[in-house]
């Protein structure tokens, strides 16, 4: 196995299970359309998406941020200024 000096890639358990997810699959999970995410975001309210190259355009969520993002929605549905 090729070992680049940066990252460790001979270790299969080394990393984290958390998958990276892009918009197209984070959208059907909170119901919410993309400009009101950054809308959100900008207001500290939903999770900041990770470059997946520094310098690109391309982002992603964790999954376990969306997730728990929805956890805490489902957590304060009687409070009307959540979401």
């Amino acid at each position: 196995m090729h070992t680049n000096a940066k990252y460790n890639l001979s270790s299969r358990h080394s990393y984290s299970t958390d998958r990276l997810l892009r918009w197209r699959d984070v959208e059907p999970i909170v119901g919410i359309c993309r400009s009101h995410a950054h809308q959100l975001i900008a207001k500290g309210l939903f999770p900041k998406p990770r470059k997946l190259v520094p310098g690109g355009r391309a982002s992603a969520w964790p999954e376990s941020e969306i997730h728990e993002w929805v956890q805490q929605r489902v957590a304060c549905t009687g409070d009307e200024s959540a979401a």
